[in-house]
């Protein structure tokens, strides 16, 4: 996604974020699918590859 650790961290904690697919020693695992779908209805000016949302029309 292109974001820091405390970033992803934030993310995920959301309770819109899709459940992990498993939960490993490691930390959670989630579906690329699901990860993208959410990025795609949640913010979708990353899902276009901008790193910040336009501007608010006027």
């Amino acid at each position: 996604m292109g974001v820091s650790r405390v970033r992803v961290v934030q993310l995920t904690s959301r309770t819109d974020f899709p459940e992990p697919f498993d939960r490993l020693a490691g930390g959670a695992v989630w579906l690329v699918e699901d990860v993208e779908r959410w990025i795609t209805e949640h913010q979708p000016w990353k899902a276009r590859g901008a790193d910040e949302p336009p501007p608010p029309e006027s």
